[in-house]
């Protein structure tokens, strides 16, 4: 292991609810797990059984940390969170995951890291950068669309730097000041805090009076969903990134008679998240910039409750 990041979703389990359904699993281990689902590292050691060649000792990897039947449909096109015939592990969550100095996985979860990432990169295209960008895949946003970003945290703050690089115009709403600014440093055109002005009204003055192409929402609350609904222009589209949580819809009002399309987007297939990689390497994206707090693993504890508190953007552990 060489870098481990801290997910929003790792403090189901560390403010001991045993709630991993958060992360869409509904697994739980009696035994103490070792945390941590955003891995990047180096090969150290193949097992005796390993035949495949294309991840040999001394290649940069990061892991898909999901691991299913590989045999169901899902699983064979690399989508293996998405198992039809069992619950799939999770690394971190059913099964130990990264906060170590050693991991061992399937060699089919293996996914090569460009070499023009750093390791820290490579943990956050492991779930919340790489989360980020399938959602904005499927959005099929393109650089003549704008985009309303509801949550900067590290899944809206990346995807606020990403589809800054895919050419729209973003708009990123936050109800933490600190988190919209740094929004503005990953290419924010406008920022706007609900507690402050009215959502949809600022979105409809930045947007000539239509809406945004599409929204993006990564905050997991009720007003936001509805919000980034609301957001959109006729014809618009919405993905729903944010885990956890309800939202009441006026299906007629809020979705038929504005010809709103709406889907949840849950994390990224095998292929997906080398795209993601494949994209912002190529790119010069600086994916370090997300992150705002570096640990070692002996500070573990101080970097867990830091997060808990929401003291902290986007944290990272680094090994070696």
């Amino acid at each position: 292991m060489k870098a481990s990041g801290i997910c929003g979703s790792d403090l189901h389990v560390y403010r001991g609810s045993g709630d991993a359904a958060a992360m869409g699993t509904g697994l739980s281990s009696s035994a103490p797990i070792i945390a941590g689902h955003e891995p990047a590292g180096i090969v150290r050691e193949l097992g005796k059984g390993v035949r495949n060649g294309s991840f040999p000792v001394g290649s940069r990897v990061m892991v898909h940390h999901y691991w299913g039947c590989t045999t169901c449909d899902q699983c064979r096109t690399g989508w293996t969170q998405m198992c039809e015939t069992k619950r799939a592990d999770v690394y971190g969550v059913s099964q130990h995951g990264g906060h170590a100095p050693y991991l061992k996985v399937p060699a089919a979860t293996l996914v090569h890291l460009p070499d023009e990432l750093s390791f820290a990169g490579g943990a956050a295209v492991s779930c919340g950068t790489g989360t980020a960008f399938g959602a904005l895949k499927r959005l099929n946003l393109s650089g003549d669309q704008s985009i309303a970003i509801f949550g900067q945290g590290p899944v809206g703050l990346a995807a606020t730097q990403l589809a800054t690089a895919m050419g729209a115009k973003v708009i990123a709403v936050d109800v933490n000041d600190a988190r919209l600014a740094k929004a503005r440093e990953l290419g924010a055109a406008e920022i706007v805090n609900p507690m402050r002005d009215d959502p949809i009204e600022m979105i409809r003055q930045y947007t000539g009076g239509r809406g945004t192409t599409c929204a993006l929402e990564a905050a997991g609350s009720p007003q936001a969903r509805i919000q980034a609904i609301r957001a959109v222009k006729l014809w618009g589209t919405v993905a729903m990134v944010g885990a956890g949580g309800d939202v009441t819809i006026d299906v007629g009002r809020d979705l038929m008679l504005r010809q709103v399309s709406m889907f949840g987007s849950w994390t990224f297939s095998l292929v997906g998240q080398l795209d993601c990689a494949r994209f912002a390497a190529d790119r010069g994206i600086d994916l370090d910039a997300i992150f705002t707090d570096y640990w070692t693993l002996d500070q573990a504890e101080e970097a867990y409750a830091r997060v808990d508190a929401q003291a902290a953007g986007k944290a990272v552990f680094l090994i070696n």
